[in-house]
């Protein structure tokens, strides 16, 4: 890989009613209206690239803006599910703000109740996902993905760790970064998954 091309889905079902949804599994979770505009106007944005693959997570949201925005292109397709948003346990299909109440209060180590996930677990994940990426013989990667492993990625870009309360990441955006840029992400976040703490 030379350049990847992070894009968060267009607005979701989910995310309109703000509610979370780490089960790609459960009902719903397609774009709205608005999220299929969204997902159209980012093509037109990625019109001059050249996209040799293109990644999505498991979720409906993130197979559909893909659809959308490389329609009538010919872009070979794999999914990574390492990339799927945080799992939220007992607060899956619940409101975003529940959620933000608890991981707020919680260590990044700690378990989302009802076998949810940690920050650190998915930020781990994520390294995972970013180390596969680099490896793949492509040369620009299109990946649609979701809020969370887009803001852990563009914060390490900045030398910044994780952190309890995260910038949002608008939707159907595109943010390039080169092999290297990808490469430092990777080992920062490692490097804070061997020790995580939140400032």
């Amino acid at each position: 890989m030379e350049r990847v091309i992070f894009a968060r889905h267009g607005e979701s079902e989910f995310s309109v009613r703000g509610a979370v949804n780490g089960d790609p599994a459960a009902e719903g979770g397609g774009l709205t209206s608005t999220g299929r505009e969204q997902a159209r106007a980012l093509g037109l944005l990625l019109a001059d690239d050249e996209i040799d693959l293109c990644a999505t997570t498991e979720f409906r949201r993130t197979r559909e803006t893909a659809d959308l925005a490389l329609e009538k292109r010919n872009v070979p397709r794999v999914v990574l599910r390492e990339l799927n948003d945080i799992r939220f346990g007992s607060y899956e299909g619940g409101l975003l703000e529940e959620y933000r109440r608890w991981a707020h209060a919680a260590s990044p180590t700690d378990a989302c109740p009802g076998g949810g996930e940690s920050r650190a677990a998915a930020a781990s994940r994520y390294a995972r996902a970013f180390r596969t990426l680099l490896a793949r013989p492509e040369q620009t990667i299109l990946v649609v993905a979701h809020a969370l492993p887009i803001r852990y990625a563009l914060s390490a870009l900045l030398e910044a760790d994780p952190a309890a309360v995260v910038e949002p990441v608008q939707y159907a955006e595109p943010h390039r970064m080169s092999a290297e840029q990808l490469e430092r992400v990777a080992r920062r976040l490692e490097a804070w998954c061997a020790r995580p703490a939140f400032a």
